[in-house]
């Protein structure tokens, strides 16, 4: 079948592609390389998908559902195998190949940036349930991953990756966000000053990155791990349905409540909460004008001001 990447995911890369990056170019003969060493038999792309990797349903030789995930370089893919491995399924959804200890394909199997998953059910998140609920399930879901990184790990640090998002909302914020993105610097240095804890995070989570499954209600999906305190983490489910947020009269209260919350439910620092949670919404506010999402920016340095 052809593998025509969701214009989501078209959209997506092209606002994050280096010059002369070909991997979209090249995805569709890689996917079809990927699915033949495997011997897999392909149901259909995932739509609308994600944006920052083609999701195929697949099935095993043996008839078993599974999800073949292909992600460019920039996505660290690789990053994203060791974590899961590390889970072992343990809250997040287990890799079916390269387990920890064995060796991985060789790359002429398409291995690199490709990762064979367990199939969840990929249009059942935990957004489908009530609000409070859906909160609570994803915390507790989040709360899983949660876990002592392994010795000698090659994960990105909390340090490093907010380090180089600091560099580049410096180097591109407008003379309208600068106050946000001053506070931001200033919170950011004030945490990193005396981290409480370091643990493997999920890096990315939020609602949608938890699906229903089969041997666990919920398990999360698409991490970018990182290694840090657990707060770091916890901030970007905060502003979780944020242009609901937005929209409510009871947007400002609503999110100090959330935050209250969220800290109590997980005993997180709640100041470490909010501190994070605003430095998380302003370098995602900044990046979306970067790259011409302003309406998405205005929703995002909106609430960022509200913390």
């Amino acid at each position: 079948m052809a593998f025509e990447p969701p214009q989501r995911l078209v959209r997506a890369l092209g606002e994050t592609a280096p010059a002369g990056d070909d991997w979209l170019e090249k995805l569709p003969e890689t996917a079809q390389q990927a699915v033949a060493v495997r011997e897999l038999t392909v149901e259909r792309v995932q739509v609308p998908g994600g944006r920052s990797s083609l999701v195929v349903l697949v099935r095993l030789p043996d008839g078993t559902p599974a999800v073949l995930k292909l992600a460019p370089p920039r996505a660290r893919p690789e990053s994203e195998r060791a974590a899961l491995a590390h889970w072992d399924g343990r809250g997040a959804v287990r890799l079916l190949e390269a387990p920890p200890g064995s060796p991985r394909p060789s790359s002429a199997s398409g291995a690199g940036g490709v990762l064979l998953l367990e199939r969840l059910h990929p249009d059942v998140s935990v957004r489908s349930l009530p609000e409070a609920k859906s909160m609570l399930e994803a915390a507790g879901t989040l709360r899983r991953l949660w876990v002592e990184p392994p010795a000698g790990h090659a994960f990105e640090t909390v340090a490093e990756r907010t380090g180089r998002q600091a560099e580049a909302m410096r180097a591109s914020a407008d003379a309208e966000a600068l106050p946000l993105v001053d506070a931001a610097l200033a919170v950011r240095e004030q945490l990193l000053a005396a981290p409480p804890e370091q643990r493997l995070l999920h890096g990315t989570f939020r609602q949608s990155k938890v699906l229903a499954g089969e041997r666990s209600p919920w398990l999360a999906v698409g991490p970018d791990p990182v290694v840090g305190e657990c707060a770091f983490d916890l901030a970007r489910l905060v502003r979780d349905r944020v242009e609901d947020l937005i929209a409510s009269p009871s947007g400002p209260a609503t999110t100090r409540r959330r935050v209250k919350r969220l800290a109590e439910s997980l005993d997180v620092d709640q100041e470490r909460l909010r501190g994070w949670t605003l430095f998380r919404a302003v370098e995602s506010g900044v990046r979306a004008r970067r790259v011409g999402r302003g309406q998405d920016a205005e929703l995002l340095l909106e609430f960022a001001g509200w913390l």
